[in-house]
């Protein structure tokens, strides 16, 4: 059937984004079909949109990584979730739309706390925060945890995450006005404004000389050589984008003399039987946390779907702090 959709008419600016139609195709065996109510805007589309990060082969050509909203039809052997129940998901595209088609076991339920607009905001960056820090660096309890870019949708979840489990985290960010936000929202104590580039002292003075267990970079090149050295011996640093550069200098003889883990993730292209391990692992790990308040989605604004080339600017700007979520 055809749906409304967001469509790029071509590469360039927000000035190419365009509401359109798209085709959605019924649920085959084992899937649901979900009505969308909300959806939150990610880095990937803004990429997506200049021509410069294409989806996956098979993925849908509309933009879109993650999505809330309520069950609508279901396939043969579909029997995990009933209609009407409400549901959220990443997806390699096809998140800005008005309906998709998923496998059923990739979906988790939205807690029954949280409406469907705001759980718009909450699959990509929770589910990829819990992944990088929990399931890849092994975060645990006691550590310390130094989180770039930490305004971010992905750098809020991950600060609740780091607090849920017990860790202690770090923030930096390079606008001192974003930090206090931060602060001001109860979401961390300690922060870094990065206005040089440097922060690998600021690390270290805060842990008492000994350098943080993990870093989770959400900026790149420019800021590996200071991960290297704010991390303590056995440290880990979780890299999840290159907006700061893809390629930079690595201080070989300091990594290995601190017996440094390097750890590179994604999620977008990995294959579905990993999408639904990981969107289990959410079910029984990172929904209870939401569901006793230990978590909560930070939305910077909530904006109709129609605006979505204003939402695509308010990001280019760097003017948020948490997620930009598009409402159907």
């Amino acid at each position: 059937m055809r749906v409304p959709a967001i469509v790029f008419r071509g590469s360039g600016g927000p000035e190419v984004i365009a509401i359109g139609e798209t085709d959605v195709r019924d649920p085959g065996f084992g899937e649901v079909s979900v009505e969308i109510a909300a959806a939150g805007v990610n880095r990937a589309d803004v990429l997506q949109r200049k021509g410069m990060y294409p989806p996956p082969p098979g993925a849908s050509d509309v933009p879109g990584l993650e999505l809330a909203g309520t069950v609508v039809a279901r396939g043969a052997g579909a029997s995990f979730w009933s209609e009407g129940a409400r549901v959220m998901a990443i997806t390699a595209g096809g998140g800005l739309a008005k309906r998709i088609t998923l496998h059923e076991r990739e979906l988790v339920a939205v807690p029954a706390s949280i409406d469907l607009i705001d759980a718009g905001g909450i699959p990509e960056v929770f589910w990829t925060a819990w992944d990088a820090l929990v399931l890849q660096a092994g975060l645990r309890a006691g550590e310390t945890v130094v989180v770039h870019a930490a305004s971010s949708g992905v750098g809020t979840a991950a600060l609740q995450i780091a607090r849920a489990i017990g860790a202690r985290a770090i923030a930096t960010a390079r606008t001192r006005s974003k930090l206090e936000s931060l602060v001001a929202m109860d979401l961390v104590t300690d922060t870094i404004a990065v206005t040089d580039g440097g922060f690998a002292k600021q690390v270290h003075a805060l842990t008492a000389g000994r350098g943080a267990d993990v870093v989770l970079d959400l900026v790149g090149a420019s800021y590996f050589e200071e991960d290297v050295r704010a991390i303590a011996t056995r440290g880990r640093i979780v890299l999840l984008s290159t907006a700061g550069g893809a390629s930079g200098n690595a201080p070989f003889g300091m990594m290995l003399g601190k017996r440094a883990t390097v750890i590179g993730t994604v999620l977008r292209a990995r294959p579905l039987e990993e999408k639904i391990a990981l969107a289990r692992e959410i079910a029984a790990h990172v929904t209870p946390l939401f569901e006793r308040g230990a978590l909560r989605p930070v939305i910077d604004r909530v904006m109709p779907m129609h605006d979505c080339a204003a939402a695509h600017a308010h990001m280019e700007a760097n003017a948020n702090v948490g997620k930009i979520v598009l409402r159907w």
